[in-house]
């Protein structure tokens, strides 16, 4: 199994949602995140002939168009998820206020940026309480966590996403969707996959403030100026509800939802 397949726990929820104890190996590639190019990181070295199994059929599109092929599309695990958590697709009838991601980096990378310009936006466009998330990489530098702190913002993260088959923590997800569920609003300065889960969950998104740079990021990705130039209507600090609704809709691969005995028929685990 490729290591990505269990970042957020991911590999675990796809499991549970087959009706298996634990995962056992997915042969393919499974999408981890929201992406512009391909579905995958950029480097990745796909194995001839294994499938890739991914979000949304615009992933697949961008993918045939740089020559790669074994696309398979089912939608987001986060969709799948929300099916094994029913107690959790209600609203929250006391859900207030903002939670705010800001855009973050990784192991390989980091985030070049102003996080007082951040804290600016968000005192600019929220009204209610905020909550802000952070990635662990940045909640664990003080210098970070305190700039969001100081401002009076109530800040958290979901934890660690996992690594090489290390630290994963298998409920990510499971604590992102209920600090989501605590929120009216979902807001990033870039778009990512955290606003799309959040606007899944019918909270209002909002995409504002300095986007930030990512350390050494390739160009084949296009940077914020793609995604500016393909998603305009996604970039405001409030996103209208029916815009939101059907982007992400699209991008999360809604109709594209397998059943328990098809994801275990393509990950090969009836083997």
């Amino acid at each position: 199994m490729h290591h990505a397949n269990h970042f957020y726990g991911h590999a675990n929820i796809m499991a549970t949602y087959a009706g298996l104890a634990k995962p056992p190996r997915i042969w393919g590639y499974l999408q981890h995140g929201w992406n512009i190019l391909d579905g995958f990181a950029y480097g990745t070295n796909f194995a001839p002939g294994v499938p890739k199994f991914v979000w949304s059929d615009s992933v697949r599109r961008r993918g045939h168009a740089l020559g790669l092929r074994n696309y398979s599309v089912i939608g987001s695990v986060w969709l799948y998820l929300l099916k094994t958590h029913p107690e959790l697709a209600v609203p929250d009838k006391r859900a207030q206020g903002t939670i705010f991601y800001p855009f973050h980096g990784w192991e390989g990378q980091h985030v070049l940026g102003d996080h007082g310009r951040i804290v600016a936006s968000i005192n600019e466009h929220e009204t209610g309480p905020v909550t802000v998330c952070l990635y662990w990489n940045e909640y664990e530098k003080p210098a970070i966590r305190n700039v969001y702190k100081d401002a009076g913002f109530r800040v958290i993260t979901h934890g660690y996403r996992g690594l090489h088959w290390r630290r994963t923590d298998a409920k990510f997800l499971v604590k992102q969707l209920k600090e989501l569920r605590r929120h009216r609003r979902v807001a990033s300065n870039r778009l990512s996959s955290a606003v799309l889960y959040g606007a899944s969950l019918g909270l209002q998104p909002g995409v504002y403030g300095d986007p930030m740079v990512l350390e050494n990021e390739h160009p084949s990705f296009g940077g914020q100026a793609r995604i500016k130039r393909l998603w305009p209507e996604m970039d405001q600090p409030y996103v209208p509800a029916d815009v939101a609704r059907e982007f992400t809709d699209t991008e999360l691969g809604v109709d594209h939802v397998a059943g328990p005995a098809e994801i275990r028929e393509m990950f090969r685990w009836n083997d």
